[in-house]
């Protein structure tokens, strides 16, 4: 079972928020700092985006649908309906949390690495994510403000114009920017990947230490950790079988339906932290932790169906050639490594 070195990394810095949290002045100074990361990080992603290689996913567009329902639709459903288990396994700020999950959008690097360790339509699964990291953008924030309320900021004009300045403008600058920047984001797309990371621990940090300062952790047990843990594994099990399934009902071949149950079945940490620690402020700390909880368990169950696919009889007539061409250029990775990619940088990352 693959454990994700930034997992760990992460774990750090909550340990650090715990120990060590930012008051006062120093508190300010990380809030302020943790919205320029934001900001930054969401320009990096627009800077990234191909907008030619999106549009020639459009010609796929039965495909990319299905995936979308399954982030933005089936998933939330799936989330108002764990609300019966409140008071039984979760509380209500962990229930926030996994609704909140629930909205964010899917990968883009795991789908990729999945998708070709697992001989899948890889041109669509890059396409599959990066629409839904575009669409997420806009699509998140509306949700969780129409069903979270006035834990996620509500419809105030307030939280609407913060939700615009720290994620929508500097990722159309970012796209707009793409045609000068684009080399030189490639060029140096290590550097910024370390950025990226940096970027994100620092927002953990924040929101992690402004929950430490109010207490709120005190509300978390390890009998209400643990019933959070069976509720997204069967969130997770619930989602790969639809996705599967449901993409053979749709009469989708197996290439498609490797991508789009890759795509379709796993939430973004690298969108999911920026974007609760602008709509739920000092709560944020709470609203994440089930994502961080799915994002390891989506990379160890994934990692092992990959390994399982890759090994399948292919179809009649696809012969060894299939999975060469537009797909074979994401080469397929051993499970250790699709495990760390998928928290990457920029539109590419889980």
């Amino acid at each position: 079972m693959p454990i994700d070195p930034y997992i760990l990394l992460l774990l750090g810095t909550v340990g650090l928020a715990a120990l060590l949290p930012a008051r006062g002045t120093g508190a300010d100074v990380a809030s302020g700092a943790s919205t320029a990361a934001i900001a930054f990080l969401f320009f990096l992603y627009g800077a990234r985006l191909s907008t030619r290689e999106a549009l020639d996913g459009l010609k796929h567009w039965r495909l990319h649908v299905t995936v979308l329902a399954c982030t933005f639709l089936v998933f939330p459903l799936l989330g108002m309906a764990a609300r019966g288990l409140v008071p039984v396994l979760l509380t209500q700020p962990l229930y926030q949390g996994l609704l909140f999950l629930t909205l964010v959008p899917s990968t883009i690097q795991s789908s990729i690495a999945f998708t070709s360790m697992a001989r899948g339509n890889v041109p669509a699964a890059i396409c599959a994510g990066s629409f839904s990291s575009l669409v997420g953008i806009v699509i998140t924030p509306l949700l969780a403000a129409a069903l979270l309320g006035s834990s996620a900021g509500g419809f105030s004009a307030d939280s609407l114009v913060e939700i615009v300045l720290q994620l929508l403008v500097p990722f159309v600058a970012g796209q707009l920017l793409r045609r000068w920047i684009g080399g030189f984001i490639t060029r140096h797309k290590k550097v910024l990947g370390l950025v990226d990371r940096g970027s994100i621990l620092l927002v953990v940090y924040t929101a992690f230490s402004e929950g430490m300062v109010q207490g709120i952790w005190h509300q978390v047990s390890p009998l209400r950790l643990g019933g959070l843990l069976v509720v997204e594994a069967v969130l997770l099990a619930v989602m790969l079988a639809l996705t599967w399934y449901g993409a053979k009902a749709l009469r989708f071949d197996r290439e498609d339906r490797i991508a789009i149950q890759f795509a379709g079945s796993k939430k973004s940490l690298a969108s999911g932290l920026p974007m609760a620690s602008v709509l739920f402020g000092a709560h944020a700390s709470l609203a994440v932790l089930p994502l961080m909880l799915f994002h390891q368990m989506q990379l160890m169950v994934c990692a092992v169906i990959a390994k399982r696919r890759s090994h399948d009889p292919l179809p009649a007539g696809e012969g060894e050639g299939a999975g060469e061409g537009p797909g074979a250029e994401v080469s397929p990775s051993a499970s250790g490594s699709a495990s760390r990619t998928a928290v990457g940088t920029g539109t590419r990352s889980g």
